[in-house]
């Protein structure tokens, strides 16, 4: 089999080990992964990423334990191999011990580029995080809340205008296409452009007029060649490939009544703004913050302050979006009130309450009855209802769900009409015309509408509880932890803030490393050691 086996006896009389065991603090992560890597990487966890036949590999315990240093340190491929062969505390951590006791004295920084793969198209792409994950949870350091935030993760590519984002779509049309289809694709093309280059073609960028002949000429080329393959049967690349000229040539470009293509003057809502990397977005963490790229979400216990699941979404995805897969095992759960404390025989009253807590981009209405339901106490932070221009807010109308009326601030209550959806319609047209408080209601001719949504309740709800002082002063408690976790993760610079790789999935499993990485550290720093019984017990 080509799966590499450490060996656990390169460490005896060896004296580079005995240095490090001397000087290093029992709590660093040197420490505590050279003591503790047989059990959390066995290299046979990994034996189901390589085949019976060919040249022995590096043994994925020394791997693993490089990533996750690689990881914390902040360090490319090519930086991570260079430590792993000089520094002495990699090599004690990796448990391979001095230059004349290790048979794996150095190795190729593409041995992490094929370590990544492997695991990327394995069935357990993310073992790492979950074997971190499980010795925190079998330490008890996991118990029922849960922290959410998310932070953006900048792409590794350049954003392009519509331009070099039709441009490079159709020469990656050309270059998938076999011999025959690109001489078809290129009998229709009509602008004269030989897309052999990325680079802009040579125009006067300051004449409006030379700048509306290259978009529309542009244009007729993109639609010749979909118009071409409309109705073929591709293979899934050309398929792929056409796809997304489709995507970037709709979604900036409209035609005038003479068949003229020219720039929209709006922003698409989903925009493909790469075609490097098709999955990056615009993105928005704050109104006035924008960025390219993607979003980190992650999701801890404030207490141990360990990372409890990670996901990875375009840079415009909501936050709430994603948070009921960040909160899966607190769902998945028959007990919100604590099973484990069940099983242990405690009386309910002192059981450990499901507890979530986020900021306002989680305190949807959607996710506050979706965590009602689920029994779990709701620490989402729900922003109250704002007026537009000064006028009147949501708030000021009182909603009796019961009833199913809206009354204004002027007294005047009228019957809620209800969608097909579910959500409800207040018309308050009849009256607000001799309302004395109309101008401070509303400036449409129609009259001020309230709109009742089929999450109301949960919203009301919400705003009421976290009025409380005490639910206030545990919010301001616990929320800021995450901040300060997800500080402590973007603060390197390979696979912190900037991605160093492309697409969502690959974005993902780094980022699903770099936590793993700082949960081992928690890990190391609380003092967790491996059990003779097969658990994990900490210190402190």
């Amino acid at each position: 089999m080509t799966l590499g086996t450490a060996d656990h006896q390169g460490n005896l009389l060896d004296d580079m080990s005995e240095f490090c065991e001397k000087t290093l603090a029992t709590d660093s992560i040197y420490a505590f992964l050279h003591r503790e890597r047989d059990r959390l990487f066995p290299d046979e966890a990994f034996a189901d990423l390589f085949c019976d036949e060919g040249r022995r590999s590096v043994p994925p315990s020394v791997v693993a334990a490089a990533m996750v240093l690689q990881r914390l340190e902040g360090l490319s491929d090519r930086e991570a191999a260079e430590r792993y062969a000089f520094d002495a505390r990699w090599r004690y951590a990796a448990g391979v011990g001095s230059y004349d006791t290790s048979r794996w004295t150095i190795f190729s920084h593409t041995v992490f580029v094929d370590m990544r793969e492997r695991l990327r198209g394995s069935e357990r792409p993310d073992r790492v995080f979950e074997i971190a994950l499980d010795a925190a949870k079998a330490a008890g350091l996991v118990g029922k809340k849960r922290v959410l935030d998310s932070t953006p993760l900048y792409d590794a590519v350049a954003t392009m205008d519509t331009i070099t984002l039709i441009r490079s779509a159709i020469r990656n049309l050309l270059k998938v296409a076999d011999a025959e289809l690109r001489v078809e694709l290129w009998a229709v093309l009509s602008s004269g452009d030989e897309y052999a280059s990325s680079a802009k073609p040579q125009i006067d960028w300051d004449d409006r007029e030379a700048q509306a002949q290259l978009v529309d000429s542009r244009a007729h080329d993109a639609y010749a060649l979909l118009a071409l393959l409309d109705g073929r049967e591709l293979d899934a690349v050309v398929s792929q490939a056409a796809a997304l000229l489709a995507t970037v040539t709709g979604q900036d470009l409209e035609a005038t009544d003479d068949g003229v293509f020219s720039i929209a003057r709006r922003v698409a809502k989903d925009r493909v703004i790469s075609t490097v990397d098709p999955e990056t977005r615009h993105g928005h963490k704050t109104s006035a913050h924008g960025f390219d790229g993607f979003k980190g979400h992650i999701a801890i216990d404030p207490d141990s302050e360990i990372i409890t699941a990670t996901v990875v979404s375009p840079g415009n995805a909501g936050d709430a979006s994603v948070a009921e897969e960040l909160i899966e095992d607190l769902l998945a759960s028959d007990d919100a009130a604590g099973d484990d404390a069940a099983e242990n025989g405690r009386p309910a009253s002192e059981r450990e309450q499901a507890t979530v807590y986020g900021d306002a981009a989680y305190g949807t209405g959607e996710m506050q009855t979706r965590l009602t339901d689920a029994g779990i106490d709701s620490k989402l932070k729900t922003q109250p209802p704002v007026g537009k221009n000064g006028l009147f807010a949501k708030d000021r109308f009182v909603i009796d769900l019961d009833a199913d009326t809206v009354t204004c601030p002027a007294k005047v209550t009228v019957k809620t009409g209800r969608l097909r959806d579910g959500t409800g319609v207040a018309k308050f047209s009849d009256h607000c015309a001799t309302c004395l408080l109309a101008a401070q209601c509303t400036t449409s001719g129609l009259g001020r509408k309230v709109r009742v949504g089929v999450n109301e309740a949960a919203l009301a709800r919400a705003r009421a509880t976290q009025a409380d002082p005490k639910w206030r002063a545990d919010y301001r408690q616990t929320r800021p932890k995450v901040e300060r976790k997800l500080g402590h993760l973007m603060r390197r610079r390979h696979g912190g803030r900037r991605a160093r790789v492309r697409g969502k999935l690959r974005v993902g499993a780094d980022f699903s490393l770099l936590t793993a990485a700082a949960n081992l550290a928690r890990l190391a720093t609380l003092g967790a050691r491996s059990t003779e019984a097969g658990g994990w017990a900490v210190a402190r």
